[in-house]
């Protein structure tokens, strides 16, 4: 069966850098789309960044110019680099990924990762 396990999570200062990193493992034949996704407390999930099989990348305006999503099919990782970390970035951040096991595509999701930004 296909897990996909975060690490990196922490708390750091304001205008520290972060990066976190979501490793799948299990029957996988190929990756398509990920995401990572933040919940803050007591609100919905939402997606902040977003990185196509193609390589072509998006994020959300919040997060826009500070975090650089990346992935490494070879390593199975998916990864999320955040800098200039502010307070309001505080949250549950959750890796997303779309991928082929045992011959039918599915949507995956990681453990979730804490992040707080405090001084």
């Amino acid at each position: 069966q296909v897990r996909l396990a975060e690490l990196g999570g922490g708390l750091v200062q304001p205008g520290e850098p972060l990066e976190l990193a979501c490793t799948a493992t299990g029957s996988i034949s190929a990756f398509g789309h990920m995401r990572w996704f933040y919940e803050a407390p007591g609100k919905e999930r939402e997606q902040v960044a977003f990185i196509a099989a193609s390589g072509a990348s998006g994020y959300a305006d919040s997060v826009k110019g500070r975090f650089t999503i990346s992935r490494d099919t070879a390593k199975n990782s998916l990864y999320l680099q955040m800098d200039s970390l502010k307070p309001e970035d505080s949250g549950l951040y959750y890796c997303n990924i779309d991928l082929i096991s045992r011959g039918s595509w599915g949507t995956y999701w990681g453990q979730g990762s804490q992040v707080t930004v405090s001084s």
